[in-house]
């Protein structure tokens, strides 16, 4: 794990990546801060969204809520509040190994405006991606949420349309790699294998400061 980052240090990250000064606080009155706050909350989810990485899946059995469902099914389920996606990557009705997905079941706004899980079945288990801190993020990851964070913020910091290209390049690969190239291949090898190398081979990046 990358134990001690914080919001402020990945930028700080992504802000030497661009040759600029770092901040102390999202609030602290430059512009690196300003980009900072403006982009970080949304380029981390988006980030954590692109890949069911292995830190942020949980299993929990689902609490069957009180109030009855104003459709066809018979019962709703309330979804953990650190549910990151919204959706179950997977449900069923038991928590028996070798249980196989259950498939009825639809998520639809409860009468509290929450999202909920309505199915037919008396028992609810999920497997969902949990959102998580930065406390509880590998090495790795943060260094994606760096090279993304680089990429945004390139052109607002650099001005520079090029260095944005740059970094684009970095984190996802070329666009013909569909965002699925780059240091973000990299890092989904390396939550794949279960571990994190003890050094991560970092790309050249001297040259576009």
């Amino acid at each position: 794990m990358a134990a001690g980052d914080t919001n402020v240090s990945i930028c700080n990250k992504a802000l030497m990546f661009l040759g600029a000064e770092a901040i102390t606080s999202f609030t602290d009155g430059s512009v690196a801060a300003d980009a900072c706050a403006s982009m970080y909350t949304e380029i981390v989810a988006s980030t954590l969204g692109m890949y069911p990485w292995s830190f942020t899946i949980a299993k929990t059995q689902l609490a069957r809520d009180t109030a009855t469902p104003a459709n066809e099914w018979t019962y709703q389920y309330i979804l953990p509040s650190d549910t990151l996606l919204g959706v179950p990557r997977a449900v069923r009705v038991s928590k028996a190994s070798g249980v196989s997905p259950y498939k009825q079941w639809e998520i639809n706004q409860g009468a509290a405006g929450l999202p909920v899980l309505m199915t037919n079945a008396e028992e609810i288990h999920i497997d969902y991606q949990k959102i998580v801190n930065e406390g509880a993020m590998p090495s790795y990851f943060v260094q994606l949420i760096a090279y993304q964070l680089a990429w945004h913020m390139a052109e607002v910091i650099t001005d520079q349309t090029t260095k944005s290209e740059y970094w684009r390049s970095i984190a996802l690969g070329s666009p013909g790699e569909g965002q699925r190239g780059g240091y973000f291949r990299q890092a989904v090898n390396i939550d794949a294998a279960g571990q994190t190398p003890s050094v991560i081979s970092d790309y050249i990046l001297m040259d576009v400061r």
